[in-house]
Order: C-alpha cells, then sequence, then structure tokens
C-alpha cells in the first residue's frame, strides 16, 4: 500500500510540474499577431542604415517579424506606397513630403536617417572651397530635382549665383558623368555616394574637393541640415501598431550605428541583401554617407529646414506645400 501511496504522490507532482512548465510556456510565447511588418527601402544610401537589421530578421533574431522589398528607383518606391504595399519606408526626403501632400496625410516622418551625400570631385588641386567655384564649369546631375537645390543653395550662400558665376552642366544619369570625370573630359563635378567612391578607385588624380554637407552646416543658422533620407511610417500602422513601429526605430537606430562602426560587415550585408551590391565601394563610401538616426523634435529641426530649402527653389519638389505638425511622427 506504501508503494501505491509513493507512486500516486509521484504521478501528481509529476502532473502538476508538466501544468508549472506549460504555464511558464505560455507566458513566454510571442504575440499572437505575428504579421510581418512590411519595410521597403531604396538600394544606395538611404537604405545602408538598415543593413544589420535585414540580417539580424534573416536569423529570426528581431522584435518583429520584417519583409522587406528593395526597390531600384524613387519612381518605384513611390508606387508601392501609393498602392499601400507597405508599412515602413526609407525614402528621400523630398519623396516624404510629397506623398504626404499626395496622400493627405496618409504618412509621417519618423526618423531622419540620411544626412547629405553630395560631394563635388576635382580632377586636380585647386579647389579649395566655394568661393573656388567662380567662373568654373561644373559637371552634375539631378536636374529640377534636390541636388540641383542643394548646389544652387549652397553656392548663393556663398555669393556665386548659378548660370551667372558658375556654368553647371548636367547630365542625365550618374554613370555618364562619372564616366567623363574618369576620362578627363570633366574636370569638376558633383555626385552622390556610392558613386563617388567609384570614381576615386578609378582614377587616382580625383578628390574629393567639397563636402556639400559640412558646406550647409556652415552657412545654416536654423539648425537643420542637408537631410536627404528619411523614415516614413503609414498613418493607419503607426496608429495601430505603435508598440511594433517603436520596436522597429529601436532596432534601425542599433542598425545604423552598426553600419557606422562596423563598416566592413555592414558592407557584406548590404553585398548580400542587394543594397549597394559592390561590398568593397559599400565598405568605403559608408563612412562618407552620412548615415544617421535622428527622431522627435531634432528630427523635425532637420528635415523642416531642409524641406523649406526645396520649397523655396520649386514648392513642386515637395508636393506643393510644406508638410503640417502631424508630418512628424512622435513630435507634439
Amino acid at each position: 500500500m506504501k508503494i501505491i501511496k509513493y507512486f500516486t504522490v509521484l504521478a501528481v507532482a509529476i502532473c502538476l510540474l508538466a501544468a508549472l512548465f506549460t504555464g511558464c510556456s505560455n507566458n513566454n510565447s510571442k504575440p499572437e499577431d505575428e504579421t510581418p511588418v512590411r519595410v521597403l527601402t531604396l538600394k544606395g544610401p538611404t537604405g545602408l542604415g538598415m543593413v544589420q537589421l535585414m540580417e539580424a530578421n534573416a536569423n529570426g533574431i528581431t522584435a518583429n517579424k520584417y519583409e522587406f522589398t528593395i526597390c531600384g528607383s524613387p519612381d518605384e518606391i513611390k508606387t508601392e506606397i501609393l498602392a499601400g504595399r507597405y508599412d515602413i519606408a526609407a525614402v528621400p526626403i523630398n519623396l516624404a513630403a510629397a506623398l504626404y501632400n499626395k496622400t493627405e496625410g496618409g504618412l509621417k516622418i519618423a526618423a531622419v536617417n540620411t544626412l547629405g551625400v553630395l560631394y563635388i570631385l576635382e580632377n586636380g588641386d585647386s579647389i579649395k572651397s566655394v568661393a573656388d567655384l567662380k567662373g568654373k564649369t561644373i559637371g552634375a546631375t539631378g536636374e529640377g530635382a534636390t541636388p540641383e537645390y542643394v548646389l544652387n543653395y549652397i553656392l548663393r550662400a556663398n555669393g556665386l549665383e548659378p548660370g551667372v558665376d558658375v556654368t553647371v552642366e548636367y547630365y542625365a544619369e550618374h554613370e555618364e558623368l562619372a564616366k567623363r570625370i574618369i576620362g578627363g573630359m570633366c574636370d569638376i563635378g558633383m555626385l552622390p555616394q556610392p558613386n563617388v567612391t567609384a570614381v576615386l578607385a578609378k582614377k587616382d588624380s580625383v578628390r574629393i574637393a567639397i563636402d556639400l554637407t559640412k558646406e550647409w552646416e556652415k552657412v545654416d543658422e536654423t539648425g537643420s541640415a542637408l537631410t536627404q533620407g528619411c523614415v516614413v511610417v503609414s498613418k493607419d500602422f503607426a496608429e495601430n501598431n505603435g508598440k511594433k513601429l517603436d520596436s522597429f526605430l529601436g532596432e534601425y537606430k542599433a542598425s545604423a550605428a552598426f553600419a557606422n562602426v562596423h563598416p566592413a560587415e555592414a558592407a557584406a550585408y548590404s553585398s548580400k541583401f542587394g543594397v549597394v551590391p559592390d561590398a568593397a565601394i559599400a565598405e568605403a563610401a559608408i563612412p562618407k554617407c552620412n548615415i544617421c538616426f535622428f527622431a522627435g523634435e531634432e528630427m523635425k529641426a532637420k528635415a523642416s529646414g531642409m524641406l523649406g530649402v526645396l520649397f523655396s527653389a520649386d514648392p513642386k519638389s515637395i508636393g506643393g506645400k510644406l508638410p503640417g505638425d502631424d508630418f512628424y511622427y512622435g513630435v507634439k
């Protein structure tokens, strides 16, 4: 009888332990809503700050599940956003404002992720300052878009009138201008990263003469910055998935910091996911891509100043009007 009683007590104890562990397992289970967060980004500098997060997601160690889509052009990512096939996206700052206006406030900016990636290159050693551009001819890309407006702003802030004091010849493609610089057919040219790094790798006599991000800082008096990339979020997603969005922003901030501290590893991830396919170019370019993370009031100050410059240059470049205060996520 004692043996039977012993085994009965043991069986009850085992059952209780099983129930306890089952309860613990249930308490530690993932949230029921495991719908992937749809994230869009562009190839190039705009997406470089996201590559470590992409790798972590592929390894299943992120707070949220993510579904990443890499877009090849602003037009492609614009189409995806307008079709509603996104929750979060990394886009150029002017496109963010234009889409805010197009969707009547249907998206918000959640972070600034890329400052200036524009540089003026010289095949020589005569250009030491913006003032030295007087009387020169500059090759450039981005006519009728952000690069033109940024260049004009910097030139005018330094007392030079585009088309009068400085001649600017525009080319349709970055690659076309890059080839002309490498081939010695253009001595001074403005290009973005990673095209700048690609040119420097192929032509020893070419150097970076002017960093337009630093030149912006010299003339700005508002606390803004040469802001070129940002993270936007669907208004509906922001209102209904606050915890997921905050988790993403935390992971994205860490990912951007990782790219700056570990450019070689970030470059490998960039190549793996097709953000900048050439790992060697990506590694050399990352330190000059101004990858960053600004949120809240600091984000608003940097972005709104940039949008003000674009609006003054051409209201259509940001969708016809400056975004309202509701454009800025997390800012009251």
